[in-house]
């Protein structure tokens, strides 16, 4: 159901978070013009190309079709929308401050298009603060308008789990945050009219730090799990077996798991975001910066560990023929941003392996100036590698097969739990452990 008041949105940045929401608000009857700089992506969208997994070709064709969807380079679009979603990428910095240069470079286009009444949302993960002093402070000062009377202003924070098979976009509880009553009154109507769950807060800062808090509380019990790992590893015992074991409380526990390091554009860098803001208060996180450092350093952790497991075989990594299954993030998705494997790669090159990888959702990585491509993945390559590291679960890997066929395996994700064979080793259990199967996994 549209609303009454909207009619026109525009949506700044087509990527995994705004072009399932440009798609979803235009099949809700919404105009939705799509803004992206990439003119490539802007043409493969209006071509009824997705590139973002969770939208579908037939699902973008069809808003193509019916004219509520169309991409542009253009900005002076802006001028059209009665409503604007800004859904840019907000990275860090090599010295882990934010960088907010994408949304600075948004709000200069704003403030040569906007128009009066427009309802302006920002949805890109960023400190407490930023909506208020990046954009409302530089739209009053340089155009004359004032907030919740001429223009509004709201931050509401994506909360996109790619390949996520039960919550999307459509069905995830929605945030939002208001610079005032009006403004939040109406993107509570725009968002419910289309979204299953609309859950106002009282200000654009209580919903900025709403998202830095989910991703700081999965890296922080990350971070837990991964010293766990290690320590369990160190004690000679399994540490899949103790979490697999605790996860049957049925209350006061919740799983996570270790692995070779974190990915995805958030867990690694929100928390980063809200420790650099509190430190402007002269507020030191020491969770956020420990948790960082331990996941920072399993890709390492992984190395070492390879090593070991190479030594076992009177090999050295200096030399050997290495390939890493999964160079995603994490399962079944095609996503790259702050993979652990890129990292497993780097470090396994520079200590002088022939690193191959496979990966049926990523063809292709960059590293450095060099294209890297995927192998393709048959007995005859397996039998090639002194070892085989799993690095990323995905559900179409036969682990059975991948047995049968390799030399040597790392599991670093568990996957290959129920399998017996003195191959196998696995990540936070001691290496002369490694034959014995828990009655767990059996």
């Amino acid at each position: 159901m549209k609303s009454n008041k909207i009619k026109n949105t525009a949506i700044i940045g087509l990527g995994y978070v705004g072009l399932p929401l440009a798609v979803e608000m235009a099949q809700s009857g919404y105009n939705v013009t799509g803004i992206d700089i990439d003119e490539n992506k802007v043409n493969k969208l209006n071509n009824g190309e997705s590139y973002v997994l969770d939208v579908s070709d037939n699902d973008l064709q069809s808003v193509l079709d019916n004219g509520k969807f169309i991409a542009t380079t253009d900005y002076s679009k802006i001028s059209e929308a009665d409503a604007i979603s800004i859904c840019v990428p907000t990275p860090l910095r090599k010295t882990k401050d934010p960088d907010t240069s994408f949304i600075i470079s948004v709000v200069d286009e704003l403030i040569k298009y906007l128009t009066k009444d427009t309802l302006i949302i920002l949805e890109s993960t960023t400190y407490p603060g930023t909506t208020e002093e990046l954009i409302q402070t530089r739209i009053e000062e340089e155009l004359d308008f004032k907030v919740g009377e001429d223009f509004y202003l709201c931050f509401s924070p994506e909360r996109v789990d790619p390949g996520n098979k039960e919550y999307n976009t459509q069905n995830t509880p929605k945030v939002i945050g208001g610079t005032t009553e009006k403004g939040l009154e109406l993107a509570v109507e725009l968002y419910g009219s289309f979204l299953e769950k609309i859950v106002p807060v009282s200000s654009t800062q209580v919903a900025e730090t709403v998202k830095l808090l989910e991703n700081t509380f999965r890296s922080v019990n990350i971070g837990l799990v991964n010293e766990m790992a290690m320590m369990c590893e160190r004690m000679g015992i399994d540490v899949w077996e103790v979490i697999e074991a605790a996860a049957t409380k049925p209350f006061g526990f919740m799983p996570f798991y270790p692995g070779p390091g974190i990915g995805g554009h958030c867990i690694p860098l929100d928390p980063m975001y809200l420790s650099w803001k509190a430190k402007t208060y002269d507020f030191y996180n020491k969770f956020i910066d420990l948790a960082s450092d331990i996941n920072g350093n399993m890709p390492r952790f992984t190395v070492h560990k390879i090593g070991d497991i190479l030594n076992e075989r009177a090999k050295a990594i200096n030399g050997s023929k290495i390939l890493i299954l999964g160079m995603a993030y994490k399962a079944d998705i095609d996503d790259l941003r702050e993979s652990p494997g890129l990292e497993l790669y780097r470090l396994l090159e520079a200590k002088g392996a022939e690193i191959d990888y496979h990966d049926s959702y990523a063809e292709s990585f960059l590293n450095g100036d060099e294209k890297v491509y995927t192998i393709d993945l048959t007995a005859d390559t397996l039998e090639e590698y002194d070892c085989v590291v799993l690095s990323t679960d995905h559900s179409n890997y036969d682990y059975e097969w991948i047995t049968e066929h390799a030399d040597l395996i790392l599991d670093t994700r568990n996957a290959f739990h129920g399998i017996s064979s003195d191959k196998i080793y696995k990540l936070g259990a001691p290496i002369d452990d490694n034959k014995r199967v828990s009655p767990l996994f059996r």
